[in-house]
Formats: C-alpha cells, sequence, structure tokens
C-alpha cells in the first residue's frame, strides 16, 4: 500500500519543471449587453390584442378544432420547418405587442406557414417571471390566422420559444 504522502512528493517532483500553458484559444468573459429594440413602425391594419385572464402553463399549446392530431403532433416535435424567426427579448410588453402584430403581418403578406417567436423564460424580468411568454400565450390565441402554437423542442429554444402554425390567408379569402 502507498502512503499519501510519498504519492504527493512524487507527484510534486514529476511536475516540477512544468510551466503553464498560454492560453490564447478562449476569449475573456464579457458581460452581455440587452438588446435595444430597434424602432418598430406600427402598422395601421394592426389588430388590438387584449389581456386575457388565462393562467399560462410552463409549455404552451394551443390547437384550434380542425387542426389534425398529426398536424400539431409535427409542428410540436419541430419537424415543421419554420419559415422566419422573431426575437422578443429585451422587449418591454407594448414594444413586444407592436413587434408581433407586424411579425403577423409581415407573415400573412409573404404567405409564412410556421413560425419561430422566441419569449425567453423570465429569467431576466424584475419579477422572475415569464410575462412575454404569458403575453405571446394570449396574444397567439386572439389572432384568427394562427391555427395553432406550442412550446418548441428543448434544442430549438425550448419552454422560451414557441412555434406558431399559420393558416393560408389567400385560400380562405376564396371560401
Amino acid at each position: 500500500m502507498h502512503d499519501d504522502d510519498d504519492d504527493s512528493d512524487l507527484f510534486r517532483r514529476e511536475i516540477s519543471g512544468a510551466r503553464p500553458l498560454k492560453q490564447d484559444k478562449i476569449a475573456p468573459f464579457r458581460r452581455q449587453r440587452r438588446p435595444t429594440p430597434l424602432g418598430l413602425k406600427v402598422e395601421e391594419d394592426e389588430q388590438a390584442f387584449a389581456d386575457m385572464d388565462i393562467e399560462t402553463p410552463d409549455f404552451l399549446e394551443f390547437r384550434r378544432p380542425g387542426i389534425q392530431h398529426r398536424l400539431f403532433r409535427d409542428l410540436r416535435n419541430g419537424h415543421i420547418e419554420a419559415d422566419a424567426s422573431l426575437d422578443l427579448h429585451g422587449l418591454r410588453v407594448e414594444e413586444a405587442r407592436a413587434a408581433l402584430s407586424s411579425f403577423l403581418s409581415d407573415a400573412a403578406r409573404h404567405d409564412w406557414r410556421c413560425l419561430h417567436i422566441i419569449h425567453g423564460k423570465g429569467y431576466g424580468s424584475a419579477t422572475r417571471q415569464p410575462v412575454l411568454k404569458q403575453k405571446i400565450d394570449q396574444w397567439l390565441r386572439q389572432r384568427d390566422e394562427v391555427l395553432a402554437f406550442c412550446s418548441c423542442p428543448r434544442w430549438d429554444g425550448g419552454t422560451g420559444a414557441a412555434y406558431a402554425l399559420l393558416g393560408n390567408r389567400r385560400r380562405r379569402q376564396r371560401r
């Protein structure tokens, strides 16, 4: 059996000529700045969002009647590729409302089918509660073009982001 002191002495002798390696591959730690919102223009046809009294679960999940189970499962599992993404990190509620409304209008104009909306988990808010997540849950339910939405899989933002499935506006107008 070896004595602990013998092992320590042996280790010290073996590393006595060692020199520290220069670390030039790792960037120094920098504090991340909070994103500054861009000047968002409010569209004339902006649909107002009302605040609703609903409880927001950890995992968002909503679908309108008639949405096939398989389609919703594909959305939830991330099998439908998002056409565009919106990051709401660092925005205040009013700024996020305007950004989402503008984003949904752009989506309708470009005929996008699936959207990726990053709302964050709320760890940066004063109350450490997900304020924007709650608002996104409320606001997306109020838009007729939103057929379904759900939290993303872990690899695409998890409970800090949501996928929204939109209906085809042109197809609805022909009916």
